[in-house]
């Protein structure tokens, strides 16, 4: 492998990384992946992974390179390393052996045991020179998502809750509104089209009748998930209208419907026996919305990996407590007035 052309290889490599995160909330269970095509020192090609099933990063970057015969003299980079194998679309390490890219720059190796290095060996056996690790912490970080996916065996869990400047989530009622801003809100919202699954106990869905779908943003919906162990919910709550897919883990069935789904567990269920099932569902992130209850029950099981929370500018004196987790080490940010406070479990 070549060494490491430090100002030029992180300047391009940066451009790579912001170019695959146009790709958020639209390529799952597949990473984020950004590519940029590099002749003389001048971008001749850039390209992203756009959505799932369709082209990869590089033979989109491929694709806008208007004089194809500079390939043999140009530096490829992108977020990750070339896929090997063939999935929904053909192999892209072929393709750049094929195209006789001079030199790659890669962010980070591919977890996915299917690529794992083979795509790298494939470039070097074909006499490209390769550089690996450029950025590799962004870009391990950006895909934070696919790598739990991969590495864990399930889903990348983000506990997402508002709470008041006196600690509370609800009122003694459950009556939760309105503790954040609306533009927290919005960005709730934002954060929704982001993750694959959204989560909520038993009594945010009877109390909050939530729909838990994306509305002040431009984005897909997330897969609706609900625990209700004894099948309590009244049918006509807003999750279960049809009009997204939704899944209900409870103790009694399984059944399936037209966008519901019914899913028995164990009568000793744990949270990783869900994660584990959601896992095979090729379930990449969920963000778990509450209840305090069940937000706990991640945090004790030691099952996520980052938390948002939103700390508003109420006081609500008594009522429901919110989660217990150690938020001094969190980074803070302003919206609109609101604090809000992200918090991750270990390093990605």
């Amino acid at each position: 492998m070549t060494g490491i052309n430090l100002d030029r290889d992180h300047l391009y490599m940066l451009r790579a990384l912001e170019l695959a995160e146009w790709g958020r909330g639209m390529v799952s269970p597949n990473p984020l992946v950004g590519c940029v095509i590099v002749h003389q020192d001048k971008i001749i090609g850039e390209g992203f992974h756009e959505k799932y099933g369709g082209p990869h990063a590089e033979p989109n970057a491929i694709g806008n390179v208007s004089e194809p015969s500079l390939l043999s003299e140009s530096t490829l980079y992108v977020t990750l390393e070339p896929c090997s194998h063939f999935g929904k679309t053909p192999p892209c390490a072929p393709l750049l052996v094929e195209r006789r890219i001079k030199r790659v720059v890669i962010a980070t190796l591919d977890p996915n045991p299917l690529v794992a290095g083979r795509g790298i060996e494939m470039l070097q056996a074909n006499g490209i020179e390769v550089t690996v690790g450029v950025m590799e912490a962004k870009a391990r970080h950006q895909n934070r998502r696919f790598f739990t996916f991969m590495q864990e065996n399930r889903p990348y869990v983000l506990l997402k809750w508002a709470q008041t400047r006196d600690g509370f989530v609800a009122k003694e009622n459950y009556d939760s509104k309105w503790i954040s801003n609306t533009h927290s809100r919005q960005l709730v919202h934002k954060w929704r089209a982001e993750e694959d699954a959204i989560l909520v106990g038993t009594r945010t869905a009877k109390h909050d009748n939530p729909s838990l779908t994306v509305r002040d943003w431009d984005g897909r919906n997330p897969v609706r998930v609900v625990i209700d162990t004894r099948l309590e919910l009244d049918p006509d709550l807003s999750l279960f209208d049809g009009n997204q897919a939704t899944i209900c883990y409870n103790l009694f069935k399984n059944e399936s419907l037209p966008n519901l789904e019914f899913v028995k567990l164990a009568q000793d269920f744990s949270i990783k026996d869900l994660l584990n099932d959601l896992h095979q569902r090729k379930i990449q992130s969920i963000m778990v919305e509450g209840g305090a209850f069940l937000l706990q029950k991640f945090i004790e099981a030691e099952l996520w990996d980052e938390a948002r929370v939103f700390i508003g500018q109420v006081n609500f004196d008594k009522g429901i407590v919110a989660p217990k987790l150690d938020l001094q080490r969190a980074n803070e940010s302003k919206v609109s007035g609101d604090r809000l406070l992200t918090l991750y479990r270990k390093t990605k």
